[in-house]
């Protein structure tokens, strides 16, 4: 299954990785706490094998591998020389947590305009780290480097926009954060069934303890730019799904913000998602693979969550529906902030009303696509989320 001619497969060595990602960091050579290096190992292998990666497939993740390992370096460069970025609070963060595809990106913007909440623009996912030679004060070139990528995404994936409303400035996902662990879904840009597999045998408390760090650096950076001090982060991601205790354990103070909508509706548009994603990267990925392994992915994410909940306080939760987001999405922000133990004030309203004035929803393209095209179906779907529609799908409508 290999279609990688063997000088692609060997950008992906791990030490030629290492090597360098320390020589482009100016020799350093201390990455961090963490078992990043087996990782790197496993998921390379799988990589190689399973992925069927195109050359410039293989050229971009060597690119993204690469530029995450310089970020592990630097970061854990400024945390010696500036031992106070370990001493920023983050252990409260709100999270909003759902399957995709369920109003989260949505709601994160909706309260990340309000300035008590800190979040992380897609450039700082992205670009966490300072450059060379960059002042850790001006983020000037990073944003532009993080604005031409996401245009050159666009025009390469036109379609990403009517899936996911990419911005290099506006409020995302922690998950390209999360990923400098080496020990994330790395299935949403390739296949690679080895290493997923490999993956769900391993403990992540590794992976939000340095997701803590990074948020720490974030946070320092933010107030070495003169931004003013926010009371707590507004995080989100469904990565989340799969490890919730965990989440808990490292933040102690979390709220989570559950968000849900019926899979049959979102299960075949994150297939979509990733199919697109893996296009990049392989020559001609399998549409139903991809179906199958997210389809089971997620019923198995959404299965963990429910046992998870059912062991924790009640108000560590708060659920909210895809359709009263989406219908009346400053009632549902209002029940977050009383969740969150906030105001919502006239300012904050007055931010997120603006905002939504900016990004209408009815001004995105339709996302196109069928259940049949991934190899899923109304009845498996029905079938495989059943505990999960059962509890907080159909017992609401």
């Amino acid at each position: 299954m290999n279609t990688i001619a063997s000088d692609h497969t060997a950008v992906l060595d791990v030490e030629r990785l290492l090597a360098q990602a320390s020589a482009q960091s100016g020799g350093l050579t201390d990455f961090g706490p963490g078992d990043y290096r087996e990782a790197l190992a496993v998921l390379s292998d799988s990589l190689a094998r399973e992925a069927g990666l195109s050359p410039q497939g293989a050229q971009m993740l060597q690119g993204k591998l690469q530029a995450q390992l310089v970020n592990r370096l630097v970061i854990q460069d400024y945390c010696r020389r500036y031992p106070e970025i370990l001493e920023e609070r983050v252990d409260d963060p709100l999270v909003i947590v759902g399957l995709p595809r369920t109003g989260t990106t949505l709601l994160q913007r909706m309260l990340a305009t309000d300035a008590r909440f800190h979040s992380a623009a897609w450039w700082e996912t992205r670009y966490p780290a300072p450059l060379p030679g960059e002042d850790v004060r001006d983020a000037g070139r990073r944003i532009g480097l993080a604005r031409e990528e996401v245009a050159q995404m666009i025009r390469f994936i036109p379609d990403i926009l009517a899936i996911h409303p990419l911005d290099a400035m506006a409020a995302d996902e922690e998950f390209m954060l999360m990923e400098h662990s080496f020990l994330c879904a790395m299935d949403s840009y390739a296949n690679v069934p080895s290493y997923t597999d490999w993956l769900a045998r391993q403990d992540h408390t590794q992976v939000y303890a340095y997701l803590k760090t990074m948020l720490q650096f974030l946070q320092w950076q933010k107030r070495q730019r003169g931004e003013p001090p926010a009371q707590r982060w507004v995080l989100k991601t469904p990565q989340h799904l799969h490890t919730l205790e965990i989440l808990f354990r490292v933040f102690p103070g979390a709220q989570v913000v559950l968000t849900h909508r019926d899979p049959a509706q979102t299960i075949p548009s994150m297939a979509s998602m990733a199919h697109t994603l893996w296009k990049l990267y392989a020559d001609a990925p399998d549409a139903a693979t991809v179906g199958r392994q997210w389809s089971g992915q997620m019923q198995r994410a959404t299965a963990h969550a429910m046992t998870v909940r059912d062991g924790l306080p009640a108000d560590c939760f708060l659920d909210v529906r895809f359709e009263d987001t989406v219908r009346d999405p400053f009632g549902v922000a209002q029940a977050v902030y009383r969740f969150a133990g906030m105001p919502l004030t006239e300012s904050a309203r007055a931010g997120m009303w603006a905002w939504m004035e900016g990004n209408p929803r009815n001004q995105r393209a339709a996302h196109a696509y069928t259940l049949e095209q991934f190899g899923l179906s109304q009845e498996q779907l029905e079938r495989d989320f059943a505990g999960y529609r059962a509890r907080h799908i159909l017992k609401q409508n």
